[in-house]
C-alpha cells in the first residue's frame, strides 16, 4: 500500500498548484487513517473558493486524486474503504464552497424578494402619485375659488361697511334734525299755544270780574274753566319742557338738569342729587345737548324699570374730558343683551351711544346686582371732529334685572 501511495499523479490538468495540493493532502488523510484531522481539506476548499473554482472543479481534482491514489494496485474491498473515507474528505473541501453556493442562493431568494417588493412598492408610489396629481389639480381648483370667495366677500365687506357709515351718518343727521324740531315745536308750545292759553285765563279772569255778584252759577263756570285753561298750560308747558327745555338754551346745561332732576323726584318719588363743574358750560351746545339728553333717557329708565330710591348725576372734569356719571341703586340688568337685542323696549341705551359718538366720546354702562346701574359719559372738550369718534364701551359688567 505504501508503494501505491508514494506514486506520484501526472499533472496533466493541475490549476495553480491547487490539484498538486489536493492529491497531497488526500494522501497524507489516507495514510493517518480514522486519527487524521480534516482542517487541511477545509483549507483547500477556502483557497479554491478564493480562486472562482466550483464543486464541479474540486469533484475532478478528487477524481484524478483516487485516479492516482486509490485505484492502482488495491483489491476491490480495500478500494471501496479508501473511496468512502476519500469522499469524507472531497465533502469537507467542497463545503466552503458549497455553503457559499446556499448562502448565494438564500440571496438571491431575498434579492428576488425584495425586487418584488420593490416592483409593488413602486407600483404603489406610481398609484399614489396620480393620485397626489388628481389632488393637486383638485386643490388648485379649491384655492382659485377660495381667492374668488374672498375678493368676493371683501367686496361686500366694504360694501357692508360703507352701508354702515352712511347709515351711521343719517342715524346722526336724523337726532340733530330731530333736536331742531324739537327745539322749533318746544318754542311754539311755549311762545304761541300756552301764551295763547294764559291769554283766554286773562279775559276769562276779567269777564268774571264783570259779572254780577248774583249770578254765581256763572262764576262757577268761570272758574272751572280756567282751572282747566290752568291746567293746559301746564301740559303744554311740561311737554316743551320734555321736548326742548327753554332753560338749557338761555341758562345753561346746569340750571337745566337741576330743573329736571326736581321735576324727576315730584314725579317719581326718587331722591335725585347733581354735582357739577362751572366750566361744563363753555363746551359748545351740541355737547350740551348730549349731556342733557343723556342723563334725561337715564333718568327714564331708572323710573320705568329699576325700582331704585336714590340717583346721583355728577359731572366734573378728567384731564382733557368732561365726564358725567348717572348712578342708581336700582335692579341691575344684562347691559350686552339690551344692547344687541332687538325690540327690547331700550331702545334708549342705543340711542344714548349714538349721540355720545356723535359727538367724539363713548358711553360705558355697568350694571352689579345689589350695587345698581352707572351709566358713565366721556366727551372731549375741544372741537368735534366731522363725524365724531366712535369708541367702544369698555368694561361693561352684564347681570340681569
Amino acid at each position: 500500500m505504501k508503494s501505491a501511495l508514494t506514486n506520484q499523479p501526472d499533472p496533466g490538468r493541475e490549476e495553480d498548484g491547487l490539484l498538486e495540493q489536493y492529491v497531497t493532502g488526500l494522501r497524507k488523510y489516507l495514510q493517518q487513517g480514522p486519527r487524521a484531522s480534516l482542517r487541511p481539506a477545509q483549507r483547500l476548499g477556502r483557497r479554491a473558493m478564493a480562486r472562482g473554482l466550483e464543486t464541479l472543479d474540486v469533484a475532478q481534482f478528487h477524481e484524478q486524486a483516487l485516479i492516482a491514489l486509490v485505484l492502482p494496485g488495491y483489491s476491490p474491498g480495500i478500494q471501496d474503504r479508501m473511496i468512502r473515507r476519500a469522499g469524507i474528505y472531497f465533502a469537507e473541501a467542497s463545503t466552503p464552497i458549497e455553503a457559499t453556493h446556499r448562502a448565494a442562493l438564500e440571496n438571491h431568494g431575498q434579492l428576488l424578494q425584495l425586487n418584488r417588493e420593490l416592483q409593488q412598492r413602486s407600483r404603489e408610489l406610481t398609484s399614489s402619485n396620480r393620485r397626489l396629481k388628481k389632488e393637486i389639480v383638485q386643490r388648485k381648483s379649491v384655492e382659485r375659488s377660495l381667492r374668488k370667495s374672498e375678493q368676493h366677500y371683501s367686496r361686500l365687506l366694504d360694501q357692508s361697511h360703507t352701508l354702515q357709515g352712511q347709515l351711521r351718518r343719517l342715524s346722526r343727521q336724523l337726532l340733530l334734525v330731530q333736536e331742531e324740531e324739537r327745539k322749533m315745536i318746544s318754542r311754539e308750545l311755549h311762545d304761541e299755544i300756552a301764551q295763547t292759553l294764559t291769554g283766554i285765563n286773562v279775559r276769562l279772569a276779567s269777564l268774571k270780574t264783570r259779572t254780577s255778584l248774583s249770578d254765581k252759577a256763572l262764576q262757577k263756570k268761570i272758574s272751572s274753566t280756567q282751572r282747566l285753561v290752568e291746567k293746559s298750560v301746564d301740559i303744554v308747558q311740561r311737554f316743551a319742557r320734555d321736548l326742548r327745555p327753554a332753560v338749557l338754551d338761555d341758562l345753561g346745561l346746569i340750571p337745566a338738569l337741576h330743573t329736571f332732576l326736581k321735576s324727576f323726584t315730584l314725579r317719581t318719588g326718587v331722591r335725585a342729587s347733581l354735582t357739577a363743574f362751572a366750566g361744563v358750560e363753555r363746551l359748545d351746545v351740541n355737547k350740551r345737548t348730549v349731556l342733557f339728553r343723556v342723563a334725561q333717557e337715564a333718568l327714564t329708565n331708572v323710573a320705568r324699570h329699576a325700582q331704585a330710591s336714590r340717583v346721583e348725576v355728577n359731572v366734573r372734569r378728567t384731564s382733557k374730558r368732561v365726564c358725567m356719571t348717572i348712578g342708581d341703586d336700582g335692579k341691575s340688568f344684562d347691559v350686552e343683551r339690551v344692547l344687541h337685542t332687538r325690540g327690547n323696549g331700550r331702545l334708549g341705551l342705543l340711542g344714548m351711544r349714538e349721540r355720545v359718538e356723535m359727538v367724539g366720546g363713548n358711553l360705558v354702562v355697568e350694571s352689579t346686582p345689589q350695587k345698581g346701574t352707572t351709566i358713565q359719559v366721556q366727551i372731549p372738550l375741544g372741537k368735534t371732529r366731522a363725524g365724531g369718534a366712535t369708541k367702544p364701551a369698555k368694561g361693561r359688567r352684564t347681570t340681569k334685572r
